[in-house]
């Protein structure tokens, strides 16, 4: 069971979900960082759903398992991070909600000032922006190498596409829909029907809390981008086409 005082209500926990799979190399990093947040206020559950790694990630997951406030589900096999963070949602019993991916793209310290919003009552709906502060906001990743640099502007540019788009549909004005760090009221998402197994998981809890008129706001955050060879695992062709879908698709009736 989660380590965490009964008298403390819901809304004063975030839950921090954390789908792993095959993320031997960050893993250890990742969680050490995020189970060494303090958030004045809040205390914290962290939800590892583990994927059936093949690389020694599972056994990393195992030796976290009897820490305080700490939870590992154990997935017979990869069913995606949509999938995963569905099984995080339903352990989850704070009021706050982040997921928060395995590698080190992202920093978990960032985490503090996005959930500013969300507890001062101004927003309700927190994005962690990687564009607010760069200079060309569809370059932030780059990397070396003649494949990896084409592979970095391909997916740059198709964030900025799908940005561009969901803004469109949706009414609302982000710089970086795309990004993967984002914070929730845990209630809106909890109340949702998700069905995205995938990468367009994001897009669809997106998607459903927009129509619903809930405030958006963006905070800059910290990014560092990792590669192909470092084990990134969004394919452009493969996911771009599953994130179009999601973002046409959820406009409408579900």
């Amino acid at each position: 069971m989660l380590a965490r005082d009964p008298r403390q209500p819901p809304a004063a926990v975030l839950s921090i979900i954390v789908p792993l799979y095959n993320e031997r190399a960050t893993a250890a990093t990742l969680l050490d960082r995020v189970l060494a947040l303090d958030i004045p206020g809040l205390s914290k559950e962290v939800i590892i759903v583990e994927g059936n790694s093949t690389d020694g990630t599972r056994e990393l997951a195992r030796s976290y398992a009897a820490r305080p406030g700490v939870r590992v589900i154990y997935e017979d096999a990869p069913k995606g991070k949509g999938a995963a963070v569905r099984a995080g949602l339903a352990a989850a019993t704070g009021g706050y909600l982040l997921v928060q991916d395995g590698d080190l793209e992202y920093d978990p310290a960032d985490t503090v000032k996005l959930l500013g919003p969300l507890r001062d009552g101004t927003a309700d709906v927190v994005f962690g922006s990687r564009a607010l502060k760069h200079l060309q906001r569809w370059q932030y990743r780059q990397f070396r190498g003649l494949w990896e640099r084409a592979y970095g502007l391909m997916v740059n540019w198709g964030g900025l596409f799908y940005t561009g788009l969901f803004n469109l549909l949706y009414g609302v004005r982000l710089t970086d829909g795309a990004t993967m760090f984002k914070v929730f009221r845990a209630r809106d998402v909890q109340a949702l029907t998700l069905r995205s197994d995938g990468f367009d998981y994001d897009w669809e809890i997106s998607a459903k809390l927009a129509k619903q008129g809930l405030r958006f706001t963006e905070m800059p955050v910290f990014y560092k981008a990792r590669s192909r060879a470092e084990g990134k695992k969004i394919r452009f062709w493969r996911d771009g086409w599953r994130v179009f879908a999601a973002i046409v698709r959820y406009r409408f009736p579900d």
